[in-house]
């Protein structure tokens, strides 16, 4: 079953009741129940607090009640326990519409499966709702969430920079977009940087770029990049084993650049976008770049390479200054750049940077009314000169340990065009501990809050 029989219509079908409330409504609730009914959730600790899941008898049938923190103004992720936790079957909200809890239903089901089948599967749990303009969507958004995990969760040798090619292709050809890939020789002349970080892995998984092209020419022009490391063993500044582990994820900023893209454009979102996405293995080899190199790059500026790990900014800059030539009212960058953003904000909050506040101010807004908030970052300009070089015209890799994510920004800043309006995430791409609707793995941080930002800007109609 798709995720699009998840949440169907609601036609007045068969369905089991949810109940949901919280600790402060849950005794006047409870009043309303038979003696047997309230011993059966006592028996259950059920008291309303919240993610609670409770079974309640109800003569030869049953009914649901979840915890959740205000019934009243529901978020994404108030139905996403029961959703993970419920038998097979179809489901209704007693008191309402499930209004944004769609969102958890319907992620909640998400499983990664290419290389295992459950021992014990669960049949789908199928929600009702009578806001039925609301179901595609939601729909939408929750398929596009759970693409970004099943690209992150793949692991490198299948979602390499070919598979990112491919993920592309399927784009273009189911919206009609032209897709132009960049590689061989060419890139090396006209991508400096992506063919220099990735031109020590093997064919198979060769470096190039993919740039999309969808819309009508006169439409306000965006540009969204994201940073395709399909693997980053470091470089000849090699990570740990430890460091190493989740690498397969670091193409999670392509993955969400892809999935931004094809939410548009199913939308029919009035722009011309351009989708540019640099493909690369960090791989080691005879002909890995070194430290003490000076890289050439698309801008025409010079780059003296201090830290091979810090390969992500590398490709960026060439393609952000591609998407620059077209002189976009936007450009949205996503990468997972750097561990000092992590250091600051967890694993939870994307570190978003722009050059202007209204840029902060709108996806700040937007992210926060659809549970996914980002949170703002500084480009301070005091900290630009420790990307100065003695040889080059910048190093891409400052020598001190301070302010790692936000001289990253800065790195990134001086490739994109003057006075291009443009937000940079450096999002973490992955989940480390489960939560409700949200499986330990790949996810997606920043992609609601950019599209929800986008629907208000352009208006999707």
């Amino acid at each position: 079953m798709s995720k699009s029989d998840l949440i169907q219509p609601d036609h007045g079908q068969d369905a089991i009741a949810i109940h949901l409330v919280n600790k402060d409504s849950f005794e006047d609730w409870s009043k309303s129940l038979s003696a047997g009914q309230r011993a059966a959730l006592a028996a259950q600790k059920f008291d309303g607090s919240g993610y609670q899941v409770g079974i309640v008898p109800d003569g030869d049938g049953w009914f649901a009640v979840g915890g959740v923190a205000d019934p009243e103004e529901l978020s994404s992720w108030c139905m996403a326990k029961l959703a993970e936790v419920l038998p097979e079957g179809t489901y209704r909200r007693a008191e309402g519409n499930p209004g944004p809890a769609v969102h958890g239903w319907l992620t909640a089901q998400y499983s990664f499966e290419k290389y295992t089948k459950p021992e014990n599967p669960v049949g789908p749990r199928i929600l009702l709702s009578k806001e039925v303009k609301a179901i595609g969507p939601a729909l939408s958004e929750a398929h596009a969430v759970c693409e970004v995990r099943r690209m992150v969760d793949t692991p490198a040798e299948d979602m390499g920079p070919a598979a990112l090619e491919s993920e592309c292709e399927k784009l273009a050809k189911t919206y009609d977009a032209k897709l132009q890939v960049t590689k061989g020789d060419t890139l090396e002349q006209e991508y400096p940087m992506v063919h220099a970080v990735g031109r020590a892995a093997d064919r198979k998984h060769a470096p190039r770029i993919m740039h999309l092209t969808w819309g009508k020419e006169g439409d306000p022009k965006i540009a969204i990049v994201g940073k395709g490391v399909a693997f980053d063993s470091g470089g000849l500044d090699v990570k740990s084993a430890v460091g190493m582990k989740l690498m397969k994820k670091d193409m999670g900023g392509a993955a969400h650049a892809i999935a931004l893209a094809g939410l548009i454009m199913e939308a029919g979102l009035p722009v011309r976008l351009h989708l540019l996405v640099p493909a690369v293995e960090n791989a080691i080899s005879s002909n890995s770049f070194r430290p003490g190199d000076v890289l050439k790059t698309r801008k025409g500026l010079t780059v003296e390479i201090g830290n091979t790990d810090a390969e992500g900014r590398l490709i960026l800059g060439d393609a952000l200054t591609r998407a620059s030539e077209e002189e976009p009212e936007l450009i949205i960058d996503f990468a997972t750049l750097t561990g000092a953003a992590r250091v600051a904000l967890g694993p939870d909050l994307p570190a978003l940077m722009t050059r202007r506040d209204e840029t902060a101010e709108a996806l700040i807004e937007a992210g926060k009314a659809c549970d996914d908030e980002p949170w703002r970052l500084p480009l301070p300009e005091a900290y630009r000169e420790w990307l100065k070089s003695d040889i080059a015209d910048m190093n891409n890799a400052h020598g001190n340990a301070y302010a790692g994510a936000s001289v990253a920004g800065l790195f990134l800043d001086r490739f994109v065009g003057e006075d291009i309006e443009w937000a940079h995430f450096d999002t973490f791409a992955w989940r480390p501990f489960a939560k409700p609707g949200r499986p330990k793995g790949g996810d997606a941080y920043g992609l609601r809050a950019s599209w929800h930002m986008l629907q208000r800007r352009y208006s999707a109609g």
